[in-house]
């Protein structure tokens, strides 16, 4: 019996994610897989499901207690959209800055593109920008600087 795409994007964010069961990525992810991430700043994962656990270690390092929430799953032919949340406290480096003790919630979306039962490739977009801000590593836009002439 096939597999719906919806359930296999769920099992991505439910098992791997949350609960951290990386053997799972092969059975999910193609090895041919790439991430694609709307910010330009953001690096990506690389290739396979080897980069994609890589990615979720540096975020699980990084915050721990993450926890995705999946907020909507759209399926249409073979892409499904999911709307996400994920939270956490930073008590690890991540992307070179150190622990803060922050807790943080930040939203994205991640097109998924599946054939044959696993996810080819993911088009990613979230708020990096708002989680550099909830880490302070960024001022809040609005946020008045002191500045000087000298």
């Amino acid at each position: 019996m096939p597999i719906d795409n919806k359930s296999i994007v769920r099992r991505l964010y439910e098992e791997v994610w949350n609960m951290r069961r990386l053997e799972v990525i092969d059975e999910l992810i193609s090895p041919s897989h790439a991430v694609q991430i709307a910010d330009a700043t953001d690096p990506g994962t690389g290739i396979g499901p080897e980069a994609y656990a890589r990615t979720v270690v540096e975020f699980v390092t990084a915050f721990p207690d993450v926890k995705f929430t999946v907020l909507d799953l759209i399926a249409e032919n073979d892409k499904v959209v999911a709307c996400w949340n994920f939270s956490g406290t930073h008590q690890g480096v991540f992307r070179g800055l150190a622990p803060t003790g922050k807790k943080i919630s930040v939203d994205g979306s991640t097109v998924n593109q599946l054939a044959n039962g696993k996810i080819m490739d993911s088009y990613v977009s979230w708020d990096l920008w708002g989680l550099m801000q909830q880490l302070g590593a960024i001022p809040a836009l609005g946020q008045p600087q002191k500045a000087s002439a000298r």
